[in-house]
């Protein structure tokens, strides 16, 4: 049999608030961009410009938007814009992600954690059945996340997720190529880390960026 192409770790591009920013990271090779619906954030972005870059994106790029402890009212509206999945990035119940599932059975659910010393496997494990992915942040007390900070990978093996993993937290060209070497995850989520502000995004720490996800998976 031949040899088996490497498989490149995704990569999630979130806090997208200008069109040029979601086409440049098409064009470099982000699989999915994030959507921030959270009003209290930094990198928060309305239904309604949301839209406006979604329907301009090209075929085969997932849609994802970012939500904290909101109605699920909310959430159903937002997911009529084209969404293919959604972060749920608060403290979102095992039963709000089944009603969610059961509402919304067209998207796919990302549950995030902040991950810290705390964590265990215990806090992970009801959502096994309900969700399509964990995304792991870091924990930083007061924040919901968007910190720009890493925590600890080594966490991550204690934790025995069942799910696949989309690590969070600090990422950025001087660390990418540690972080997928280190923990393996299905897909890195990267936002800080090239950003020259918040919301706008620095094209070329992007492009760097996607070039040593890709570089990764030959090693």
């Amino acid at each position: 049999m031949g040899r088996e192409t490497p498989q490149r770790t995704r990569v999630k591009m979130c806090g997208t608030t200008h069109l040029e920013d979601a086409l440049a990271a098409v064009r470099y090779g982000v699989d999915a961009l994030g959507f921030i619906f959270y009003a209290k954030s930094s990198r928060y972005i309305s239904p309604e410009q949301a839209a406006e870059i979604i329907k301009k994106l090209p075929p085969l790029v997932d849609r994802v938007g970012v939500f904290v402890n909101a109605p699920i009212e909310e959430i159903a509206l937002a997911a009529g814009l084209g969404l293919s999945y959604l972060q749920l990035h608060g403290n979102e119940s095992v039963e709000y992600c089944r009603q969610i599932r059961q509402q919304l059975p067209f998207c796919g659910i990302i549950k995030a954690f902040r991950v810290g010393d705390e964590s265990r496997p215990e806090d992970f494990t009801p959502y096994d059945d309900c969700v399509d992915a964990f995304l792991l942040d870091t924990y930083v007390q007061g924040e919901k996340g968007g910190t720009g900070k890493a925590f600890d990978w080594s966490i991550i093996e204690r934790l025995k997720l069942q799910r696949p993993i989309f690590l969070a937290g600090g990422l950025s060209p001087e660390n990418v190529a540690s972080a997928i070497t280190e923990v393996h995850p299905f897909a890195v989520d990267i936002n800080s880390g090239v950003e020259s502000q918040p919301g706008v995004k620095d094209h070329a720490r992007l492009r760097n960026l996607l070039q040593l996800v890709c570089q990764a998976a030959l090693k």
